[in-house]
């Protein structure tokens, strides 16, 4: 799938992947709806890795342009 094709999934609450990525990472996930001393605080991509940790993902012009994307199951 392109970026395009799943960033709606992606919206809805999917889990989505590279096929093209190493095997570390295991899932980029949408973070809304949080909240920071009481100011809102905008949506936010994470990405899962394989050593238990969460980063910050901001997608680049290789992954936008990718073909690609899956949806996570599970």
């Amino acid at each position: 799938m392109t970026f395009e094709e799943i960033l709606p999934e992606l919206k809805n609450g999917k889990k989505i992947l590279r096929k093209g990525w190493s095997g570390f990472e295991l899932y980029v996930t949408l973070v809304s709806g949080d909240e920071f001393e009481g100011c809102p605080v905008t949506p936010y991509l994470l990405i899962k890795t394989s050593d238990e940790g969460f980063s910050s993902f901001a997608p680049t012009v290789c992954d936008i342009l990718a073909e690609d994307w899956v949806i996570v199951e599970g």
